[in-house]
């Protein structure tokens, strides 16, 4: 197998690696590595490799959905209006918030307070670009800032994970309604 036919192997097992870890965080803030290795078809040796311990693979998973979040709000608001792309931008915070929920209920403290200072001034530069879009289209109300929206969806932080998936996106469409100009529709 040629160099650049390793690299690209390599990539893609802890590709799959941090996928098999983000599903397991899903499902529950207890999960094994031995049992992560097995979803992502890869030997504990790979994993491993890629991550010396837990806390490498989950700050990896939590890192990667902090870019993916970030790097979202262009393209959709590509794709979409302001309002819309807002609320796809929405619908994927509530995925990344769960995900969150589990890497942080696993890492030390040091570790998650760090991993959470890198990533809110992104998400922030992201939330903002939304609604200045959306500002700017006289679809979303002027009177409010990305601060204020970020201590909004802060409380939802508050819900039981047994509750979260009956009542985080019904509570999220009452932040974006409330984000809506009144008189756009008029």
């Amino acid at each position: 197998m040629s160099a650049s036919a390793r690299r690209r192997d390599a990539a893609q097992n802890r590709t799959r690696i941090v996928e098999a870890a983000r599903a397991a965080l899903a499902e529950s803030s207890h999960v094994r590595l031995n049992e992560i290795a097995k979803r992502a078809g890869v030997g504990q040796g790979t994993l491993y490799r890629n991550f010396p311990n837990r806390e490498a693979l989950l700050a990896e998973v939590y890192r990667r959905d902090v870019e993916e979040l970030v790097t979202a709000a262009s393209a959709l608001l590509a794709e979409h209006e302001p309002v819309e792309a807002l609320r796809h931008w929405l619908d994927r915070l509530i995925d990344y918030a769960e995900i969150k929920r589990g890497v942080l209920a696993t890492l030390e403290a040091a570790a998650w307070q760090d991993l959470v200072a890198h990533s809110h001034n992104p998400i922030e530069d992201a939330l903002g670009h939304l609604l200045d879009a959306g500002k700017a289209a006289g679809s979303i109300r002027t009177d409010v800032d990305t601060h204020g929206v970020l201590l909004l969806i802060a409380y939802l932080g508050r819900l039981d994970r047994d509750e979260w998936g009956s009542r985080a996106r019904p509570l999220m469409n009452v932040i974006l309604d409330g984000l809506a100009r009144q008189d756009a529709d008029r």
